[in-house]
């Protein structure tokens, strides 16, 4: 009687399990039917880009909407791409994004580095003051800078849009102050003991291993950056040095705009900003999530 008595609650136990994991199942196919109905949302205006610039001139403007082209033309791309000089923009656009990736990871890393892992009087408070400038608006430094770049000569060129992401950018030093927070310190005192400086440590045992944030630095400043209209509005006034956003505005004639050239270039323009994002997702995720794990 004690072993059938014993065996009994196996059952029982296993229903409740079963009830457990058709809970956790039922949850689950709700959030992931959420998410691809508010998916859906987000997409609608991107499929209606990508249409658009499949369609003819009749076929834009009408309504109700025609989303699938017929017949399916690419003239709107072929015509977009000579309206601008698109190779000309497209360079001095990576030109802007390249430099400004590089800059900002050197020079955030430096700093976020210096707070994290050297102990020196003061750190907390600069750090503190570093966050603090990031609730300043853009517009409150628009015109002292503009003044101190006039000054400088540096209007009419790329250098005002680039030469500040060698300097201070507070978003990404704390990002990656809070990622080498994580990293354990005895590395760096091992490395101490064997001799290596403070240059050694950053460049050959932190930097490899803050690769996740790092990328999504990077990452974040190239949309940024790619996608950025007021600073060459402000900065640049010759065409041959004109971003591929400044650019777009050149499709707005004095009566109506070429939409189909427009979402034609504008779809070309986005293509670079999902091969960046789909090759650094996972790195991306993973520097988001760690930053957040050490305070």
């Amino acid at each position: 009687m004690a072993n059938i008595s014993s065996a009994r609650p196996a059952p029982i136990a296993s229903a409740t399990s079963r009830k457990a994991r058709n809970r956790k199942t039922i949850r689950s196919i709700a959030a992931h039917t959420a998410l691809i109905l508010l998916s859906l949302v987000f997409l609608v205006p991107f499929l209606w880009l990508i249409s658009t610039s499949l369609k003819i001139d009749t076929q834009i403007l009408v309504f109700p909407p025609v989303w699938i082209p017929q017949p399916v033309t690419f003239q709107q791309y072929a015509l977009g791409l000579s309206y601008i000089p698109f190779l000309t923009y497209l360079k001095n656009t990576a030109i802007y994004c390249g430099l400004s990736v590089i800059g900002c990871v050197i020079s955030s890393s430096l700093v976020a580095y210096s707070l994290a892992r050297i102990r020196w009087a003061g750190r907390e408070l600069l750090f503190a003051v570093i966050i603090a400038t990031l609730m300043v608006p853009t517009q409150v430094t628009l015109i002292p800078l503009f003044l101190v770049f006039k000054n400088l000569g540096w209007i009419g060129s790329l250098k005002p849009l680039i030469v500040p992401y060698f300097f201070l950018q507070p978003f990404s030093i704390f990002l990656l102050r809070q990622f080498f927070l994580t990293i354990p310190h005895e590395l760096s005192e091992a490395a101490r003991v064997d001799g290596a400086s403070e240059v050694r440590i950053y460049w050959s045992i932190i930097m490899p291993l803050a690769t996740p944030v790092l990328a999504t630095v990077g990452l974040f400043t190239f949309l940024g950056t790619w996608n950025d209209y007021l600073g060459p509005l402000i900065y640049l006034n010759d065409p041959a040095q004109y971003t591929l956003s400044l650019g777009l505005a050149q499709f707005q004639g004095e009566h109506n705009v070429l939409w189909g050239p427009l979402m034609a270039v504008s779809v070309v323009m986005i293509v670079p900003v999902l091969v960046a994002f789909f090759l650094t997702q996972r790195t991306f995720i993973q520097g988001i999530t760690m930053t957040g794990i050490k305070g």
